[in-house]
């Protein structure tokens, strides 16, 4: 048995893409649990390799809507570049206009898709906590669909990302979900981040909630305006657009459709 997909990035961040309206990746994993499927699939050199997986399935109130799967199986509220990448699959699927509405655990999020750059509004962030300790660390706290720890840095390439971000990610502050932790650079008119992903369990190469998070704390602490410009790990630039009461908060950068494939059925294999 054969299942296709597609393979898209936004900044780094890749996630494999399924068109599952009819169901199709149930039949196709058979008894294997999801989450197991969806780390065989991930997983790097064995599999597609990716930071995510993502279903697109049937909405009664929405475009569509998503299952979104971190790399080791755990399902996620919401992704920025997931989103990014899952508007522009659906675009050019047919699946959804070019200006669409789609369901996530995190709300209703609306997208734009023009050519290959792709913004997306996000659900209003809440839970904002400026000056934390969290593990010997001073942070802020942020909740932008997925919550989020911002470290700000002297120098971005001095910081051991999965050593601090582990420790922190872990922390009892945040159990028994925990965090994403980015660590931050801020300049006159940018900032660069890394961020540790809790679901990776490492650095990824983009997180876009977390460059949204970032963007929203250097706004509150440095007093910097919209739209931000994040430079992400990859090098690979975001802009963060938001307002003073952060309502409106918009995460727009460009997407790369990596290739269309077939999944076999033996990539499942125990």
């Amino acid at each position: 048995m054969e299942l296709r997909f597609s393979k898209l990035q936004g900044t780094g961040n890749d996630f494999v893409i399924i068109d599952n309206r009819n169901k199709e990746f149930k039949k196709f994993i058979g008894n294997l649990p999801i989450k197991r499927a969806v780390q065989k699939i991930c997983q790097r050199k064995t599999g597609v390799g990716a930071d995510g997986l993502i279903l697109i399935e049937n909405s009664e109130i929405a475009d569509f809507k998503w299952q979104f799967f971190n790399s080791d199986g755990s399902t996620a509220e919401m992704c920025g570049n997931g989103a990014r990448c899952a508007a522009r699959f659906a675009f050019q699927k047919g699946i959804a206009p070019q200006k669409m509405k789609f369901e996530t655990l995190a709300g209703i999020i609306e997208a734009e898709v023009n050519v290959s750059t792709v913004k997306v509004k996000l659900t209003k962030p809440y839970d904002l906590k400026l000056n934390l300790n969290v593990e010997g660390v001073s942070g802020h706290f942020i909740n932008t669909g997925v919550p989020h720890f911002v470290v700000f840095v002297d120098r971005i390439e001095d910081v051991n990302v999965r050593e601090v971000g582990r420790k922190i990610r872990f922390s009892e502050l945040f159990q028994p979900s925990g965090t994403n932790v980015n660590f931050v650079e801020a300049q006159l008119d940018k900032i660069f981040v890394r961020t540790y992903e809790r679901g990776v369990e490492n650095e990824t190469l983009a997180c876009g909630t977390g460059s949204v998070a970032s963007a929203l704390i250097s706004g509150k602490v440095f007093k910097m305006n919209s739209p931000i410009e994040v430079v992400t790990k990859s090098g690979e630039r975001l802009k963060v657009y938001f307002d003073e009461n952060m309502n409106d908060v918009f995460l727009e950068g460009a997407t790369i459709w990596v290739y269309d494939g077939f999944l076999k059925r033996e990539v499942l294999n125990e």
